[in-house]
């Protein structure tokens, strides 16, 4: 579990003489790899805010991101061919210039060896820090239910479209950070769609998180930025925000780690200001998505073989599990419209304010 305490807030000149502290410890390579520890966001107004719940659309979301997920789609199969290459069209749809590439490899499997591909997109690759969002768009195979089909809306169909929500809604916004120049941060964002994060029988260190396993290894012996000799692209990511497990009503969020403390503490203050401006739909205050008591035990998921190379994350996932996971109630009929809305809105507002947008 990623240890050390939560980040404070630091003033300006602070912040100068760090960065300067850590340049002169380690030299400029090192100092870049170290701003992920001092970024502050940029706080959004009201107005700002109101354009960003205005701006999202739950209904187009449903239909051109959500729906043509909601198929069977375990590593391998029809279904997930359909499923990457509905992802990879949406993505290029958009204005902002996503530099897309489609990591596939064999595996073995309890079933033997099988083919996996994680989608990465990310704009403009040569900036140095990417915030990423990521989420698997593998369904979990069960053969017993060969007469029936498993769509896995919550797992995790609805994070898919969710972040292709986000890349739609934020398009204009996020064609800013095309080019990076002296006049704009080195930092822009990168959105992971993992393959493979179900095991095919028994959650095992080898029959589990296929894609994740495979992308943490070869980003970490990629050169990042091209050329480099002692950074990799895992030094790249600023922080990992990880969807799985979303679309059943009143969820709960805790924060798992100490050292992305302060960003969970910023998405309950998001929540908290898009409640107090009417922007969040049956959101009950008494019901808060992002609680403030902490979580001492670690959920399996795609972030652990990032975490263990020491990329900070954010696990948003909800505790407890939802009750429709991995059975045949994880479906449609089962989702909540308006609690996929009120997530919508405060992650794509927590993005425009890490990147400054």
């Amino acid at each position: 579990m990623a240890g050390g305490g939560a980040p404070r807030a630091v003033g300006g000149l602070h912040l100068l003489l760090l960065l300067a502290a850590a340049r002169g410890a380690g030299g400029a390579a090192a100092a870049w790899t170290e701003e992920k520890n001092y970024h502050q966001p940029a706080i959004l107004n009201a107005s700002s805010l109101r354009q960003v719940a205005e701006g999202t659309n739950i209904s187009e979301m449903w239909q051109k991101d959500l729906q043509p997920l909601l198929i069977e789609r375990y590593p391998g199969s029809p279904g997930s061919y359909v499923a990457r290459q509905h992802i990879i069209r949406r993505i290029q749809s958009l204005q902002a210039d996503w530099v897309l590439e489609v990591d596939t490899f064999l595996n073995q499997t309890p079933y033997g060896y099988r083919s996996f591909s994680n989608i990465i997109s990310t704009l403009n690759p040569t900036a140095k820090r990417h915030l990423v969002l990521a989420c698997h768009y593998d369904s979990k195979y069960f053969p017993q239910w060969d007469d029936r089909v498993f769509v896995g809306a919550i797992d995790a169909a609805v994070p898919c479209a969710m972040i292709l929500e986000l890349a739609r809604a934020l398009d204009t916004k996020l064609l800013s950070l095309k080019n990076v120049s002296d006049s704009k941060p080195d930092l822009s964002l990168q959105l992971i769609f993992f393959d493979g994060e179900e095991a095919f029988l028994h959650w095992s260190p080898r029959d589990s998180l296929y894609g994740s396993r495979h992308l943490a290894s070869k980003m970490a012996s990629t050169p990042h930025p091209p050329g480099a000799r002692d950074t990799n692209q895992l030094h790249g990511m600023d922080l990992l925000v990880l969807l799985d497990l979303i679309g059943s009503p009143n969820p709960t969020f805790l924060n798992f780690f100490p050292n992305s403390a302060r960003w969970f503490d910023r998405l309950q203050t998001i929540e908290h200001e898009l409640h107090e401006l009417g922007l969040l739909k049956d959101h009950p205050w008494g019901r808060k998505y992002f609680q403030s008591y902490g979580h001492r035990g670690m959920v399996q998921d795609d972030h652990i073989p990032f975490l263990r190379r020491g990329v900070p994350v954010l696990h948003l996932i909800p505790s407890p599990f939802p009750e429709v996971w991995h059975t045949m109630e994880d479906s449609e009929e089962n989702l909540d419209e308006p609690t996929i809305d009120n997530l919508n809105k405060i992650i794509q507002v927590f993005v425009l304010e890490y990147l400054h947008l």
